[in-house]
């Protein structure tokens, strides 16, 4: 077994005007973004799969496009989780796995499934949706992580349902989303949302330093210290996955703050 696990850093998407001529160069082909964020990060979390449906052609193109080491964590669709009864939302998961994400090969990453700050834990109910999350599909291993935005999910029957399936809780820098840091599954995520426009990094380098300190904690299959658990007991030591996406605040500044991220865990 590895000694440490691998840490893939990214952005949400590749395509947002304002990164032209800021992160992509001037002149370059909206062709060759993706080819271009593909050499400059390791990993993008795609959040058009939340709106729309793909096809398997192009998963195919996006795994053409990028190194063999990158890989594409996809948001699962609103349809499976925008529900009031989640078991209900079993067609739409099995929709979404035959729309072609196998395609991506050993570029498949975590498959991310996002839920609405009003969406309350109920132990029953989420239970269910849970068993909708198969752990393979099409020969391949799937990777299941939840983010919930919820306080009531801070209960140790969620982390222990969470372990149960082996599906990761997405760790959530947020102004006021809900934050919660425990090891569920065999790797960690983490999305990064307070980044600084001001910043030419986005983030400060005393934020960047801590999350790369984290990240190789997580990688070495222990866990940080300072972000906040709901079980205080420790999970199983072991190496582990570590996927830190920045999102959203400050969005032109978050290509700049994975680089940075990306070189201090060289």
């Amino acid at each position: 077994m590895a000694k440490t696990g691998k840490i893939y850093t990214g952005i949400g998407g590749w395509t947002y005007e304002p990164w032209r001529g800021v992160f992509y160069p001037k002149g370059l082909p909206r062709a060759k973004e993706l080819t271009y964020a593909g050499e400059h990060l390791t990993s993008i979390e795609v959040n058009g799969t939340f709106y729309s449906t793909m096809s398997p052609k192009t998963f195919r193109k996006w795994a053409s496009e990028v190194p063999d080491e990158f890989v594409f964590a996809l948001k699962g669709p609103r349809y499976a989780v925008n529900r009031r009864v989640l078991k209900e939302g079993g067609d739409s998961v099995e929709r979404f796995l035959e729309s072609g994400v196998t395609e991506l090969g050993k570029k498949l990453g975590p498959l991310l499934w996002q839920f609405a700050p009003h969406k309350k834990f109920d132990p029953a109910d989420f239970g269910a949706f849970l068993d909708l999350l198969p752990a393979k599909f099409d020969g391949t291993t799937l990777r299941h992580v939840v983010e919930v935005r919820n306080d009531t999910f801070k209960t140790p029957e969620f982390i222990a349902l969470a372990r149960k399936h082996n599906v990761a809780i997405c760790y959530a820098e947020h102004e006021t989303y809900t934050e919660i840091a425990d090891l569920t599954a065999d790797f960690a995520y983490a999305r990064l949302q307070k980044g600084d426009e001001k910043l030419k990094t986005g983030y400060p380098p005393k934020a960047l330093d801590a999350w790369a300190k984290r990240a190789k904690i997580w990688a070495a299959g222990a866990e940080p210290k300072d972000l906040p658990k709901v079980d205080k007991k420790a999970a199983p030591k072991r190496p582990r996955d570590v996927f830190l996406y920045f999102i959203h605040e400050a969005k032109v500044r978050m290509p700049a703050a994975a680089m940075a991220l990306i070189e201090r865990l060289q």
